[in-house]
């Protein structure tokens, strides 16, 4: 395979992170210096595919991006070719599979391969382009750290330090004024924003979609820590935190989104109930949004990411195509993209669910060890602080 690709295209596609340029930057300059492909970066995802929207790559254009937050190529979650939103004249948006069209488009402008960087919605697409017969490596990107098969993304670093960084500024606040301060964080159906970033952020209560929570107790603790003297609390809320035989909170439906269902302002709804169960507090809500995307990107996923886009060209130039590169024990190793989505039909994601906290693991155990409280009936007593 290696002899017949000359020309490579890269794809970002799905919610933006830090970590993605440097991917960006790992890809090209080993396809120029060790294999002197020429390389371009579709815009925008894969919308760029299917408009033609595109712009080259060499070792200037991505010199002195490493830091930089987001991506140079731009990004999208909304464009899945095989089920693309078209507006009509009357304003009904109707959905074709465009992706014999973007399979003209590679051909028509001479590209042989791409490396499609992005979440299991993007990596499904990448995955059904394989199947297609382009050559195709998958990069694995999430804040969330929900993705199967690599002990560990790109971007979920640094959001972690955002996170951090965030809550060691409200403890400040929160403790000046006696209050509970409820601060939620992405990660949809995954806890592992909450759950780290609560841990390093000294938070008294973590609540994440795996754990289902009964504010009785979230209360008892807060009542807990007035009685050791500490009349402040700290809650981090995932935005998949759902309480006791109840529902996640949906924030919105996107209609012309590949995923749909926004979850979000969980936080607000647990700050109001608490405000009546715990009326000696005044109750704060914080929302950290899409802070946690943006911003410098860290040491870890400078590195990471690099070593992502190195390893992905060589995949590619040694015949994996249809693989992702993962990083398993330390290693960069590769997987079969059907083992990280499925092998489904076309469009669906398949592999029954992503990567969650395990209630029982070493992580939430040492958690509940040191006094934090997951919404659970579990007993403890109060760590010296």
């Amino acid at each position: 395979m290696s002899k017949k690709i000359r020309k490579i295209r890269i794809i970002t596609g799905g919610g933006d992170c830090s970590g993605l340029n440097a991917v960006i930057n790992g890809i090209t300059k080993t396809a120029v210096n060790k294999y002197g492909l020429e390389v371009v970066g579709f815009t925008r995802g894969f919308a760029g595919l299917y408009k033609n929207d595109y712009r080259p790559l060499g070792l200037r254009s991505v010199s002195g991006i490493m830091h930089e937050g987001g991506t140079i190529l731009k990004s999208s979650n909304k464009d899945n070719l095989f089920n693309y939103p078209y507006r009509n004249a009357d304003g009904t948006i109707v959905y074709k599979d465009v992706s014999d069209e973007a399979v003209q488009n590679l051909k028509y402008l001479g590209i042989d391969a791409l490396i499609v960087i992005g979440g299991d919605g993007t990596l499904t697409s990448a995955r059904d382009f394989a199947r297609k017969g382009i050559p195709v490596v998958g990069v694995p990107k999430t804040i969330d750290n929900d993705l199967p098969a690599t002990d560990v993304t790109f971007g979920y670093n640094t959001s972690l330090e955002t996170i951090t960084d965030a809550l060691d500024k409200i403890h400040t606040t929160a403790y000046s004024h006696d209050r509970v301060m409820v601060v939620e964080v992405m990660g949809r159906h995954s806890g592992w924003l909450a759950l780290e970033g609560g841990l390093a952020g000294s938070a008294d209560v973590i609540l994440i979609p795996e754990i289902p929570y009964d504010l009785s107790s979230v209360v008892e603790k807060i009542r807990q820590r007035d009685a050791f003297g500490r009349n402040f609390s700290i809650i981090v809320v995932s935005e998949g935190a759902k309480p006791k035989d109840g529902e996640v909170h949906v924030r919105e439906i996107v209609e012309d989104s590949a995923d749909s269902v926004r979850l979000g302002g969980i936080g607000q709804v647990i700050t109001d109930q608490l405000a009546k169960l715990v009326p000696e507090h005044e109750v704060r809500y914080t929302n950290l949004a899409y802070i946690q995307r943006g911003g410098i990107t860290s040491q870890f996923d400078r590195a990471l990411g690099l070593l992502f886009g190195v390893n992905a060209v060589d995949l590619l130039m040694n015949g994996g195509s249809g693989r992702m590169v993962q990083l398993k024990s330390r290693k960069i190793t590769s997987i079969p993209l059907t083992e990280v989505v499925g092998d489904g039909p076309v469009g669906e994601t398949s592999r029954g669910g992503g990567k969650t906290v395990d209630p029982d693991g070493q992580y939430v155990q040492a958690a509940k060890s040191i006094g934090i409280c997951f919404g659970d009936r579990y007993r403890f007593e109060e760590a010296d602080e």
